[in-house]
C-alpha cells in the first residue's frame, strides 16, 4: 500500500485558516442574536471567542516559521500567499475581540462585572492543560527559583530556595500556596519548579558548578542552551555578590521583582576583551604569521574591504512600560547595552547607548535616532553591527540597566531592568527582515528561565480579550529597527573590522584609524617579519577614545570644522585627508588625552562628566582662537600628566586579537 502523500504545508494551512474563518463567521451569525440570549449562552460565545483566538494565535505561529524551503515543490507567489495568509488571521482576530469586548460590556451591563464562575468557566480548559503539564509534580511541592515579595495584600513572600505547597493552581498563572510556617498566599507561578527531594540531595552532594540557561523567552524562538564558557561563570560568581543587595531592595519595594545586577556591564568590569577598543585591532590569522582582517589592497593604495556576513545598521527607537524605581534609590543613568550573542556566548564588543526621558513620563525612554553636531554620540541610536560569525544562532543581545544610588548609604550599582534576544536568522538560515521590531523584555538574567520583569502585570492578564490586550501593551518592551545598507553605508562599514559594533556618528573617525594602520603595518613597514615597538601616538591613544566618548565627540566637533573649511576637490583627495586628520587628532585628541586638567572619566557621574566636558570646551575654543594647540601646549597655565613612552609607542604584537573567533 502506497504512503499517503503530506499535504504542501502552506496548503495545510490555508485549510485550517478557512476552516477558522468559518467557525468565526458562525460565531458572529450566532452572536447577532445575543440580545436574546440568555447569560449562559452569552457566556458560552465567550469562550469559544478566547478559545478560537488561542487557534489562530497557533496559527499564526505556523505562518511565521513556514519558509519556501518547506514546501516539496515550488509554490507561485510564496510571499504574496503567505502574506494573504496572515491578513486573513489579523482580520479574524479583530473580529473576536469586537465580540468579546461586547459580550464583556453587555455582562457588565446587567450584572456589574464577569462573575468568578465566568472567569473560572473560561479559562477551565487552559486550567486542565496546566494540569497536565504539572502532573509529574504529583506531591503538589515546588521549590523556589527567586526571592519574591508581596506586591499587594494577599500575596505570599516568599526566599529563593523555600519548598512550598500549592493549595489552588489559578488559570491566571498566580497559585494560592503555602510555606512551611503555615503562611498562604498568591504567588506567580514564573518562580516556581516542582521539586523533587531524591533529585535535591543529588544536586546538593554535586555541588553548584552545573552549567546555567539561558531563558527561552526571547524573539523569533531562540534556542535554549547551556552556558560553558568561562566568563559566565566569573560572572555568575560577582552576581552572587551583589544579590543580597538587591534582595533588600527589592524586600524595600525600591525595584520591581525582575530587575537583577547587570550582566553586561558585570562582563565589561571583568576586563577589555568586551570593549570596543579590543575589537578595533587587527586580528591574526590561525598561524599568526599574518592579519585576517587587515590586508592592503595594491590597486586602490588603501586597505581593502572586507564583508561580513552581518552588516547592518541597527536604530535603537524607544523603550515602553519600564517600571520606575523607588524613591530610595537614585538614577544616575537609563540605558541599552547590547552585543552579539549566539545563546552560548558574547561574540562582540558591548556596546551602550544612553536613553533620555521626560518626567511626564518616567516610563518611557527615547533615543536620538542620529546624533549630529554636538549631540554626544553616547546618545547615538543609530549603531551599526557587523559580524562574521558562523553561528546558526547568531543573534543581539539586549539589557536594559540603571546606573543607581541608594540615597541612604551613598552605594552605587548598575541593574537590569530587563533583557530579550533577537535572533538575526531563521530556521533555514535566512537573515531576518528589515523591519522595526516590538520586543517584550524577560526579567532576571539572560541565565534565567520564565522571570517576569513586573510579576504585578501578569495577574492581570486574564479576564476578557480586551483586558488581554490591555495587559499586553503594559508589558515592557523595547522598539528597534534594523535597516540594510546602501551602497555608500556598505562601502564604509566594509573598512571596518570583521567583528565590531558602534555608533554611525563615529564611522568614518574609526575609518581613518584603520587606513592609518593599514599604512603603518602593511605598505611602510621595512619588513614583515620584523615585531618592533612602533612610533605612532595615534596608533598608540586612539583605541582609548572609545573608552572616553566626549574625547571621541571633541575629535569628531574639532574634524567636521576642518573638513567644512576644505574644498570640493581636496575632499576627494584620500591622502591629502588623512594628513590633515593627524593634524586634528594631534591638536585636539592627544593633548586632551594626557591633561591633568581632565578628571578621570567615571561613568554615569553627572558632576565628572559636567567638569571633563568644561574643560575640553575651554581647549577647543583656545584651539579656534589660535589656530591650533600649540599655544595651549607651552602655556603655563596648562598642566599634563609626566610623559610615558607608551603615548608614543605602538606595540602591535600586545594589542593584536590573538583569539579572534
Amino acid at each position: 500500500m502506497l504512503a499517503r502523500r503530506q499535504r504542501d504545508p502552506l496548503q495545510s494551512l490555508q485549510r485550517r485558516n478557512q476552516e477558522l474563518k468559518q467557525q468565526v463567521d458562525d460565531l458572529l451569525s450566532e452572536s447577532r442574536l445575543k440580545g436574546t440570549l440568555e447569560t449562559s449562552k452569552r457566556r458560552d460565545i465567550y469562550q469559544r471567542c478566547i478559545q478560537l483566538k488561542q487557534a489562530i494565535d497557533e496559527n499564526k505561529n505556523a505562518l511565521q516559521k513556514l519558509s519556501k524551503a518547506d514546501e516539496p515543490a515550488p509554490v507561485g507567489s510564496y510571499d504574496q500567499k503567505k502574506e494573504e495568509e496572515h491578513n486573513l488571521l489579523d482580520k479574524l482576530t479583530h473580529q473576536l475581540q469586537e465580540l468579546a469586548v461586547s459580550i464583556s460590556r453587555e455582562n457588565v451591563a446587567e450584572t456589574g462585572a464577569l462573575t468568578e464562575g465566568e472567569d473560572d468557566d473560561s479559562s477551565a480548559e487552559e486550567d486542565e492543560e496546566e494540569e497536565e503539564e504539572d502532573e509529574e509534580a504529583t506531591s503538589g511541592e515546588y521549590i523556589a527559583v527567586g526571592d519574591f515579595t508581596a506586591q499587594q495584600v494577599g500575596d505570599l513572600t516568599f526566599k529563593k530556595g523555600e519548598i512550598l505547597l500549592i493549595i489552588e493552581k489559578n488559570p491566571d498563572g498566580w497559585w494560592m500556596a503555602k510555606n512551611t510556617k503555615g503562611n498562604k498566599g498568591l504567588i506567580p507561578r514564573t518562580y516556581l519548579e516542582p521539586y523533587n527531594k531524591e533529585e535535591d540531595q543529588e544536586s546538593s552532594e554535586e555541588g553548584s558548578e552545573e552549567d546555567v540557561e539561558v531563558g527561552d523567552e526571547t524573539a523569533e524562538g531562540a534556542e535554549v542552551k547551556q552556558r560553558t564558557d568561562s566568563h559566565w561563570s566569573a560572572v555568575r560568581k560577582a552576581i552572587s555578590e551583589q544579590i543580597n543587595t538587591v534582595d533588600v531592595l527589592t524586600t524595600m519595594g525600591a525595584i520591581p521583582a525582575g530587575f537583577r545586577p547587570s550582566t553586561l556591564f558585570q562582563l565589561l568590569e571583568e576586563g577589555n576583551q568586551f570593549r570596543a577598543s579590543y575589537f578595533l585591532q587587527p586580528a591574526l590569522t590561525t598561524s599568526q604569521l599574518a592579519f585576517r582582517d587587515l590586508m592592503w589592497d595594491a590597486k586602490t593604495g588603501s586597505i581593502r574591504s572586507r564583508p561580513s556576513r552581518v552588516s547592518l545598521i541597527l536604530t535603537l527607537w524607544s523603550c515602553k512600560m519600564i517600571p520606575l524605581p523607588g524613591a530610595s534609590i537614585q538614577v544616575l543613568s537609563r540605558h541599552v547595552r547590547f552585543c552579539l550573542f549566539d545563546g552560548n556566548k558574547v561574540l562582540s564588543n558591548i556596546h551602550t547607548v544612553r536613553a533620555t526621558w521626560q518626567p511626564k513620563k518616567p516610563k518611557t525612554w527615547t533615543f536620538s535616532p542620529q546624533v549630529t553636531g554636538i549631540l554626544p554620540c553616547l546618545l547615538d541610536g543609530d549603531c551599526f553591527i557587523r559580524s562574521n560569525s558562523s553561528s546558526p544562532d547568531l543573534g543581539i543581545l539586549f539589557e536594559l540597566g540603571i546606573s543607581y544610588i541608594r540615597n541612604s548609604t551613598g552605594e552605587r550599582g548598575e541593574l537590569s531592568c530587563g533583557w530579550v534576544f533577537l535572533k538575526l536568522f531563521d530556521a533555514s538560515g535566512i537573515p531576518i527582515p528589515a523591519k522595526t521590531y516590538e520586543l517584550f523584555l524577560n526579567g532576571g538574567t539572560p541565565y534565567e528561565k520564565g522571570v517576569e520583569v513586573d510579576p504585578s502585570v501578569s495577574r492581570r492578564a486574564h479576564g476578557s480579550v480586551f483586558h488581554q490586550m490591555m495587559t499586553v501593551r503594559r508589558q515592557p518592551q523595547l522598539l528597534v529597527k534594523l535597516r540594510s545598507l546602501n551602497r555608500r553605508s556598505r562601502n564604509m562599514l566594509s573598512l571596518l573590522p570583521e567583528t565590531l559594533i558602534g555608533s554611525m556618528c563615529s564611522v568614518h573617525l574609526l575609518i581613518f584609524y584603520r587606513q592609518i594602520l593599514g599604512d603603518v603595518l602593511l605598505k611602510d613597514r621595512m619588513s614583515m617579519h620584523s615585531a618592533d615597538l612602533i612610533s605612532n601616538p595615534v596608533l598608540a591613544t586612539f583605541p582609548k577614545l572609545l573608552e572616553q566618548p566626549d574625547i571621541m565627540d571633541a575629535l569628531r566637533s574639532s574634524w567636521a570644522e576642518k573638513e567644512s573649511a576644505l574644498k570640493r576637490s581636496d575632499k576627494r583627495d584620500k591622502e591629502l585627508l588623512k594628513a590633515v586628520f593627524l593634524l586634528v587628532y594631534h591638536d585636539c585628541a592627544l593633548p586632551l588625552l594626557h591633561s591633568a586638567l581632565l578628571p578621570p572619566f567615571r561613568w554615569a557621574e553627572e558632576e565628572t562628566e559636567a567638569a571633563r566636558w568644561k574643560v575640553i570646551a575651554d581647549f577647543l575654543k583656545q584651539n579656534r582662537e589660535n589656530e591650533g594647540a600649540l599655544q595651549a601646549l607651552l602655556s603655563p597655565a596648562g598642566l599634563h600628566e609626566p610623559f610615558d613612552i607608551s603615548e608614543q609607542t605602538y606595540d602591535f604584537l600586545g594589542e593584536i586579537r590573538k583569539n579572534a573567533a
